[in-house]
């Protein structure tokens, strides 16, 4: 049974950090790039940070660029995303997903195949 379990959100000032994690199991998480997307209410998902499947390859959302890291185990079967200097605008729910794919992370969620439950960020101001 395929699962990525998110976990790590919760309440911060604005200008805090929060690290977020997802536990994968149930698939071959080594070759599947990872992904983080966020969604706040009444806005559409958006992605947020991509990973590649060895981990070599990064890609973020100008929003979060330079604030934002993410990282993985694949050992661990884990991924992270280490954030920031957190705004206000941060806040959303927080979900991972996985793509199988070789190549570098990709930004749109269609291509994801598996997502986790997500965790909530709040941030206050």
């Amino acid at each position: 049974q395929v699962q990525l379990v998110e976990s790590g959100g919760g309440v911060v000032q604005a200008g805090g950090s929060l690290r977020l994690i997802c536990a994968a199991s149930g698939f071959t998480f080594s070759t599947y790039a990872m992904g983080w997307f966020r969604q706040a209410p009444g806005k559409e998902r958006e992605f947020a940070a991509g990973i590649s499947w060895k981990g070599g390859r990064t890609d973020y959302a100008d929003s979060v660029k330079g604030r934002f890291t993410i990282s993985r185990d694949n050992v661990k079967k884990t991924v992270y995303l280490q954030m920031n200097n957190l705004r206000p605008d941060d806040a959303a729910v927080y979900y991972c997903a996985a793509d199988r794919s070789v190549g570098p992370p990709v930004r749109y969620d269609v291509d994801y195949e598996y997502w986790g439950q997500g965790t909530q960020v709040t941030v206050s101001s």
